[in-house]
């Protein structure tokens, strides 16, 4: 077996900011498998902005697949290796393996009916100006998602969404950026805006204080729920959890950490970071099992790979064979 990890950057539409920066690339981990003729492939985040940190990601991803036994299964990976995006690009790259070695889909070795899902459309945190024409230019989107980040202007920002695309459902996302004095603030403000779900609206580790909270709105727990181990600290005051391959690490733990969520009650939500179809691709089967599905990422790049996943508009269809699964 030859596995390769790859750094490759791809240019996004627009510049896209959250509360911890401003991203105008996407920098992603591509690992290739090469085995018995058949060449399977995964994508992960490999960093949030800085190139240079994309690189080192890689170097880690290539040492530990050269570690790796050449019969390594996806089951014997999740010991090797801890959850994030390292093991999130080779375990989906197994995945792409077993498929095509055994000539079934990822849906069938998954046991989860196929079919296509409808994604929100994500409005990034900038100038209420900018957020609310990009909202207006997909204000027919049945949800869209809004980036905020703390302070007074989150008031003005959300109301510019708001008056530009006034029949769609909101999501708004904090990334951790507010205060509890904020999100007690806002939530009354934002249910009477149209807001349905907010996520992760404090830190992580500093979340706890959400523990028995009964506000307006539910709460949506993103960077505070990783994986299934993360499920046992989570504040009672989260009812969803934004599941995210990269957190995960891989799509068999994610699959795992839905499931997880459903006995425990929660609504699961399905989410990426910034990144082509190729990381796209294996969140669809997640997203089979969640209640929201956020996996608009190549929509904000300025291109995609070959093969690409087809969007028609919110809809998001099945990968060929020739991208993954």
């Amino acid at each position: 077996m030859r596995a390769i990890a790859h750094a490759e950057t791809w240019p996004l539409r627009e510049s896209f900011g959250i509360a911890r920066g401003v991203s105008s690339e996407s920098h992603v981990l591509r690992v290739v498998i090469e085995h018995d003729g058949i060449r399977a492939q995964g994508e992960a985040e490999a960093a949030e902005f800085e190139a240079a940190d994309a690189l080192v990601r890689v170097r880690e991803c290539q040492a530990a697949l050269d570690a790796l036994p050449a019969d390594c299964t996806r089951a014997a990976l999740q010991s090797l290796l801890p959850a994030g995006p390292v093991r999130n690009a080779i375990d989906c790259a197994l995945w792409d393996l077993e498929c095509k070695r055994r000539g079934l889909r990822a849906w069938e070795i998954a046991g989860i009916a196929p079919g296509p899902v409808r994604t929100l459309y994500t409005v990034a945190l900038d100038t209420p100006a900018v957020m609310a024409r990009r909202a207006r230019e997909h204000a027919d989107w049945p949800w869209l998602k809004i980036k905020l980040g703390g302070g007074e202007a989150d008031r003005e920002r959300l109301a510019a969404v708001r008056e530009a695309a006034p029949r769609a459902k909101l999501l708004v996302d904090a990334n951790g950026g507010w205060t509890r004095a904020e999100l007690d603030r806002y939530a009354p403000e934002f249910a009477a805006l149209g807001v349905g779900v907010i996520e992760q609206p404090l830190p992580p580790g500093a979340d706890g204080v959400l523990t028995q909270r009964h506000g307006p709105l539910p709460l949506c727990a993103d960077e505070s729920c990783t994986d299934r181990a993360s499920l046992e600290h989570l504040a009672s005051g989260y009812s969803v959890v934004n599941i995210k391959l990269d957190k995960a690490g891989g799509l068999t733990e994610a699959l795992a950490l839905a499931r997880a969520a459903r006995e425990r009650g929660l609504g699961v939500m399905v989410g990426c970071n910034l990144g082509t179809s190729l990381a796209m691709a294996p969140a669809l089967l997640v997203a089979r099992l969640a209640d929201v599905v956020d996996l608009d990422g190549p929509l904000l790049l300025a291109a995609d790979r070959e093969h690409a996943l087809v969007y028609e508009q919110d809809l998001v269809h099945w990968p060929e064979p020739a991208l993954w699964g």
